[in-house]
């Protein structure tokens, strides 16, 4: 099962974190962009540097599927070169495409990613759970014969998230602790050998308290949390939405990493990416040990 690889790499590593390719042509050095014909070649080869760069560091990686989409087809060529090239170095890929609809169109978003002969064929997909089971169904039963997982939204990082995701329910309960015991129930029969379902968790990393709740409602979930270092939630917020053991999650970081040579103003993207991702490392494995 790709939990159970995950977790692997997580351990290989000692390093819970994940890089976020939510790469766009702004952040590409203008010599690198200038060398390749058109924006998503230059991506490619930007991606493909870093994917190099940083796997003795990192175990795993988010894509942000829309970046690619909005540069056509090429874009999505450049998506499906991308995952390529970071399995092939070792890397567990996430596809953060937040897919959800309704039975037979979710069986056509599964099988875009989470089948064994998928034209994209991410080891993760993030999920939009809002359909209900009818519309979750069909990405569990993808993950049940191929072993992959998907990571289903239930707390997410951007503000406006609470306007929804917060509302108190006639029991007294939030909403996302309702959706909560649904990603719990949904995963209890795709259970790794590490003791983690398949199907996990979007948690914010910016909502440290609720991160802390979703934990003990969902033992068995593996977290994927976004919101560290751009949107403002440090190694301290997301260090509660670990297990006892410091396990269970996986900390997404995009611009930090990828955009630290234009934060330095440096043209050594590489070594720029290198310098943080330790950095955030460091800052987790801290983080991880004082709780």
């Amino acid at each position: 099962m790709r939990i159970d690889r995950l977790i692997g790499r997580i351990r290989e590593t000692e390093n819970p974190s994940a890089l976020g390719l939510d790469t766009k042509i702004d952040y590409v050095p203008d010599a690198l962009a200038r060398a390749h014909t058109g924006a998503a070649e230059a991506i490619y080869a930007f991606n493909s540097a870093l994917l190099k760069a940083l796997s003795d560091i990192i175990p795993c990686v988010k894509i942000q599927v829309a970046y690619y989409e909005a540069l056509g087809t090429a874009g999505m060529e450049c998506f499906k070169r991308t995952v390529e090239r970071a399995q092939a170095l070792g890397y567990v890929v996430i596809a953060d495409a937040k897919r959800g609809d309704i039975g037979s169109t979710a069986e056509a978003y599964s099988a875009a990613y989470l089948r064994d002969d998928s034209p994209f064929p991410a080891d993760f997909l993030t999920v939009n759970p809002y359909f209900g089971t009818d519309g979750v169904s069909p990405f569990i039963a993808d993950c049940a014969v191929s072993g992959k997982g998907i990571f289903a939204l239930a707390k997410t990082s951007n503000p406006s998230g609470k306007e929804f995701q917060d509302v108190i329910l006639r029991d007294g309960r939030p909403m996302h602790e309702l959706v909560a015991e649904k990603i719990a129930e949904w995963g209890e029969y795709l259970i790794g050998k590490e003791g983690f379902s398949s199907v996990g968790a979007v948690v914010g990393a910016t909502y440290p308290t609720q991160g802390a709740a979703l934990r003990r409602k969902m033992p068995r979930a593996f977290f994927l949390l976004p919101g560290y270092g751009a949107q403002g939630a440090s190694a301290e917020h997301l260090a509660a939405c670990f297990d006892e053991r410091g396990e269970g999650a996986v900390v997404a970081a995009s611009r930090s990493i990828i955009c630290a040579h234009i934060r330095r103003g440096a043209d050594d993207f590489v070594s720029a990416a290198r310098e943080e991702a330790i950095r955030m490392r460091e800052e987790i494995r801290n983080a991880l040990r004082r709780v």
